[in-house]
């Protein structure tokens, strides 16, 4: 068996063994990627959470947003570190390793996933959308409040956006906010929260 020295690819339990409490990094393929936060990252990631927090409060729902967690998406050697998992409480007495380990590999103990848009966009819009559909997880943001990703992701002239999917039949949709339009968020839709709400705390 060819070890992850040789090959440089680094395996899931491995990840989990030196990079768990690492907060800086995730595992995609084998490859160990730096998220790179930024101040102005932080401070979108810290309203958005805010926000969801008094939704889940107001709903009085056995959910919570963990101060960290991997989800394990289907492939082999990946672990992702979102900004932001809404957590089923009730859901993870069937996850294998939760006992021991803040590892999430079942979608349906996952109500919604937001990223924060930084230099690595790609990973955001393209490889987690189609990981986090896989999974089945059931809504999805991608915060990019400085309209870094590409233009066949959010048009052109590129802008800040916020681009929410929704699980429908096993397939994402998507609806992107930007301005003073209203987020609509199929888990909480009685959220109070404007596109130009998440730019500006970032700024």
């Amino acid at each position: 068996m060819v070890s992850a020295i040789d090959t440089g690819v680094l395996g899931f339990e491995a990840f989990i063994a030196n990079y768990l409490d690492e907060v800086c990094y995730e595992l995609i393929d084998g490859e160990l990627i730096d998220l790179e936060p930024t101040g102005p990252h932080e401070q979108v990631t810290g309203l958005i959470n805010r926000k969801l927090n008094v939704a889940i409060d107001l709903l009085n729902l056995p959910w919570f947003i963990p101060m960290k967690c991997l989800i394990k998406p289907l492939g082999a050697n990946s672990a992702f570190r979102p900004d932001i998992a809404i957590l089923d409480r009730t859901a993870l007495v069937n996850e294998p390793l939760w006992k021991t380990e803040p590892v999430i590999t079942l979608g349906n103990s996952v109500k919604l996933v937001v990223e924060v848009v930084s230099t690595n966009w790609q990973n955001d819009y393209a490889r987690k959308v189609e990981d986090y559909e896989a999974l089945g997880i059931p809504e999805y943001w991608i915060a990019d409040y400085l309209g870094l990703g590409g233009k066949r992701y959010i048009g052109s002239p590129k802008q800040p956006v916020v681009t929410v999917y929704q699980l429908i039949e096993g397939v994402y949709q998507r609806q992107q906010f930007r301005g003073s339009e209203c987020l609509i968020s199929p888990t909480f839709p009685d959220l109070n929260l404007r596109a130009e709400q998440v730019f500006a705390a970032g700024e």
